[in-house]
């Protein structure tokens, strides 16, 4: 696939926490997925971080390294794949089927994830730490229903 096109390979929600677990299909509205809830509202939802979204290709290149990872374990809500992380920077505008998301900024990682990593090595996805690993966050543009399979589209950086 183009750097400028991909595809939604897994979606993910909880109640709270992580794990966030597989889901097939979502409504996505302003204030982000529904059935997906977070604890700690100080560094987690809202409008400004109502997605989370990370790199298939990313994750498959962290287990290479040792960490247990999987789709869904470091709270992401998206899991992307075949779209270049290089270009996924704050300020983007992303199509994931009918939803529109503007990425507004990368996720702080937190010892809540690090049962995901290696030694619980949770600053591995730091975007301080190691540019261009991190998960972002986004806010919704236009709401809609995703669904595993749907192409994302980079609109604009």
């Amino acid at each position: 696939m183009q750097a400028r096109e991909g595809r939604l390979e897994a979606i993910h929600t909880s109640n709270g926490g992580v794990p966030k677990h597989a889901r097939a299909s979502v409504r996505v509205t302003i204030d982000g997925l529904d059935g997906d809830r977070q604890r700690d509202l100080r560094f987690h939802g809202g409008p400004q971080r109502a997605v989370s979204l990370y790199s298939l290709e990313l994750g498959d290149a962290l287990r290479g390294e040792g960490h247990p990872i999987v789709p869904g374990a470091m709270g992401e809500n998206l899991t992307l794949a075949g779209v270049d992380w290089s270009v996924m920077l704050p300020g983007t505008t992303i199509d994931v089927g009918e939803v529109r998301l503007v990425l507004t900024g990368f996720a702080s990682p937190c010892k809540n994830i690090a049962p995901a990593f290696l030694d619980e090595h949770f600053v591995r996805v730091s975007q301080k730490v190691h540019p261009g690993w991190s998960r972002l966050y986004a806010k919704v543009e236009r709401e809609g229903v995703i669904t595993i399979g749907d192409v994302v589209r980079l609109v604009q950086q």
